[in-house]
Parts: C-alpha cells; sequence; structure tokens
C-alpha cells in the first residue's frame, strides 16, 4: 500500500504546527513532512515539537541543506530524534539551494561531492560506527555517537538534476523527489537511482518520496497554475477534488514512489482542513 502523508509548509508560522499536527494525528494521517527552507523554520526544531506533540503520527524532515549542519552536529541530533521516537522520524538531506547557501557563506564548489561525502558518513555514524574520514568536505577523526539509533535509520537525500539522483541511489536509503516531478519523472529517476545502486553495488531497499502539489476547492486550477513554475514537469500538480488527487497521487505510485506527500500551495489559508482532506477524503480512494 502507497504510504500518504501531507506537507506542514514553513510559510505558516511556526505557532500554527501544533493545531496542524494534532489534527493529522486525529485524522490518521500517515507522515506530515517539515521543510527545512531558508530562512523560514528550522527542521529539527520544528520535528522535535511534533513528535511530542503526537503519538502515531511518523514525522518527516525534507531536507536538511547539508551545507549548513556539521554532519556530527546532524547525527547527534537525529539519533536524539530516532531514540526518543522509535520509527516515527523519517529524515532527509540535500545539497542546499545555492543561492541560499552563498547568503550565509556556506556555498560549496562541488555540492554533489559533499552530499555524497556527508551521506556516507551520517549514515556511518548512525550505524553505530566509529568514523574517520578525510574527504574534500567532510573530516572526522574518531567519532562516534555514545547514544546511535537502536537500529540503523532510513536515511533520504533530496535531488534533482541526473548526478545528484544517481548519488542519492549509491549513498542514500531513499530520495525524496519534489513536487516539480511528474509520473513519468519518477519513472525516469528510478532509472537513474538503479544505475547508482549498480555503480555502488547496493541490493538492499531503496524508497522512492515523491511530492505532489495539490490544490482543492473552487479556485483550485487558478492556484495551481499560480504556484506552478516554469521547472516543474507538464504532469506534475493536479487540481480538483478529492478523486483528482488520489488519481494523481496513483500514478505516482504506480511510476515507483512508495510514498506520497501531498502539498498544498503556499497561500493555503486552512493547513489543518488540508492535512484532514489528505486523510479522510483521499486516503480512502488510494
Amino acid at each position: 500500500m502507497t504510504v500518504l502523508g501531507a506537507v506542514f509548509r514553513p510559510q505558516n508560522p511556526p505557532e500554527r504546527l501544533r493545531a496542524v499536527a494534532m489534527a493529522a494525528e486525529a485524522a490518521g494521517l500517515e507522515q506530515l513532512w517539515l521543510w527545512e527552507d531558508c530562512f523560514l523554520e528550522s527542521g529539527i526544531a520544528s520535528a522535535a515539537a511534533a513528535l511530542a506533540w503526537t503519538e502515531r503520527l511518523g514525522v518527516g524532515i525534507g531536507l536538511l541543506p547539508v551545507p549548513l549542519r556539521n554532519v556530527a552536529l546532524t547525527a547527534m541530533e537525529a539519533a536524539t530524534l530516532y531514540r526518543l521516537f522509535p520509527d516515527r522520524v523519517h529524515l532527509g538531506v540535500g545539497h542546499g539551494v545555492q543561492d541560499w547557501m552563498g547568503q550565509v557563506g556556506a556555498r560549496v564548489e562541488s555540492p554533489v561531492t559533499l552530499l555524497g561525502e556527508y551521506l556516507d558518513a551520517l549514515r556511518a555514524l548512525l550505524a553505530g560506527e566509529r568514523v574517520t574520514t578525510s574527504g574534500r568536505y567532510v573530516q572526522l577523526d574518531e567519532v562516534a555517537l555514545d547514544w546511535p539509533p537502536l537500529a540503523p535509520p532510513r536515511i533520504y537525500a533530496g535531488a534533482r538534476g541526473p548526478r545528484s539522483i544517481r548519488l542519492c541511489g549509491a549513498h542514500a536509503d531513499g530520495t525524496l523527489l519534489d513536487s516539480i516531478t511528474d509520473a513519468d519523472g519518477v519513472r525516469a529517476a528510478r532509472a537513474l537511482i538503479e544505475q547508482g545502486r549498480a555503480a555502488a553495488g547496493r541490493t538492499d531497499e531503496h524508497v522512492i518520496v515523491a511530492s505532489l502539489l495539490a490544490v482543492t476547492g473552487p479556485d483550485a486550477a487558478a492556484r495551481l497554475a499560480a504556484e506552478r513554475t516554469p521547472q516543474h514537469a507538464p504532469g506534475a500538480g493536479v487540481a480538483g477534488d478529492a478523486h483528482a488527487v488520489a488519481a494523481a497521487v496513483r500514478a505516482l505510485a504506480e511510476a515507483g514512489a512508495a510514498t506520497v506527500i501531498v502539498q498544498p500551495t503556499a497561500d493555503e489559508a486552512d493547513p489543518e482542513g488540508f492535512v484532514r482532506f489528505v486523510a479522510e477524503e483521499v486516503r480512502p480512494l488510494v
């Protein structure tokens, strides 16, 4: 069965998160995903709060931009969440939006190289290993977590370009595809991921998480058009009722997405109602 989730967008003020998380839990939503976009809201702090307010809801972070965070710090924070809230945390990292990284003095010459080094180190640390590495960007000297997760967690990476998507297959346990991607894009990403996995000799499970921009209501088509960018694939996004959204979810799942995260527009005035719509009206149709 396809896992279904929704996004709490950081265009909402942080104090709105509690009501949205509790609405998602009450409605039976499987996952609520948060963004760490510059310069809006912290992924780790928001995730910890949402997890503490709920008992069953899975909480995803997509994505932590790795140039902003030393890998040992990310491992410490992630391990704490995994220990406090077993089986409810879904962590994703990415190389970040380069303009934003430049604004804070964290832009690197090769974001893809950094992401690969970072993923290898992060996965090893969270697996309880003692890590020494001297890469181009990631340097660790006998670093090990005192409180690693009880079991190695699945670490996701987000990507758009072909090189980055191949890297996800080689170095991550799952790939996050953003809402510019349609079903054809998911199929193309699957092929690239498999290329990366084959080159790295990986045979373990790799989970694809696809985001779906969805708008409902009488002005849905206009709001969707306003949110779309030139980067969106022709079939990306859906406007309509629960049946239309469910059909778009099924298309992404049939293309290879194990999890589909339904994303509201930035101007969504009722984020609590949106998560209830996904859980109560779309979920039964998927």
